[in-house]
């Protein structure tokens, strides 16, 4: 299943399956019509599998479909010129197993969009601190992670230290602080427009860190991420 669009292409898989476990008799006949008797009673009904492919998907995603315990395969793509790449998000094993999500893998013969997010010094990685966070800081990312993605030209991509929001070039750069229960947001916006408050915004030009921008957001709460959604709108927007 393939789609443009994120938030259409699960809804339009399941409903594809649905359409299918109701058809199955007209599917057997095209298939014994096409391939042969000896095809038609090959195929397998009890555990069918759903593999999307689409620009990227949300973490909201990836709770949903556990919720829901079908076996999925999400499947992102890049385009770059003549070049589509393809990396495997999450692997959704269905009621009797949990999903896999992979650091880093793609279609075999395809080249790979992402770095691999461990670092062979052994670095805790973005995703690790992400998943020792506390469920409401999880909660929080995913809401920041909608509202850098809603635009639908961003695209994701998990680096070592950061996560990296693009379009042309980066427009934010998010770390995971779980002890303070806070994510660290830089993002392409002149401070020099902005009214500094401490503690929420830093003007971080002349000082050395792991990402890309200028203005440092720093979100604790969803008042805090409604407070930065008109500075990363900006953000998205020069990029």
């Amino acid at each position: 299943m393939f789609a443009q669009f994120r938030e259409e292409v699960v809804t339009q898989a399941l409903s594809y399956l649905a359409w299918l476990n109701d058809s199955q008799s007209e599917f057997e006949g095209l298939v014994r019509e096409r391939l042969g008797a000896e095809a038609a009673r090959s195929v397998d009904w009890s555990r069918p599998r759903i593999v999307c492919v689409a620009g990227d998907f949300t973490p909201h995603t990836l709770v949903a479909l556990e919720m829901i315990r079908q076996r999925i395969d999400l499947v992102a793509y890049r385009v770059f010129e003549d070049v589509v790449t393809l990396r495997l998000v999450a692997s959704f094993t269905g009621p009797s197993g949990a999903p896999v999500v992979p650091r880093s893998r793609t279609a075999p013969g395809v080249a790979s969009s992402v770095e691999e997010v461990r670092a062979s010094g052994g670095v805790k990685t973005v995703p690790e601190y992400l998943d020792a966070s506390p469920q409401e800081l999880k909660n929080l990312f995913a809401d920041l992670d909608a509202v850098l993605m809603e635009s639908g030209s961003v695209q994701r991509e998990t680096l070592q230290r950061y996560i990296a929001y693009r379009r042309i070039k980066n427009v934010a750069s998010v770390k995971v602080l779980p002890r303070k229960r806070t994510l660290v947001v830089v993002l392409k916006v002149d401070p020099d427009s902005v009214e500094l408050i401490e503690g929420f915004t830093r003007d971080v030009r002349s000082i050395g860190f792991h990402g890309t921008g200028d203005l440092e957001v720093r979100i604790r709460s969803h008042a805090d991420l409604e407070r930065a959604r008109e500075l990363i709108r900006r953000s998205v927007e020069a990029g």
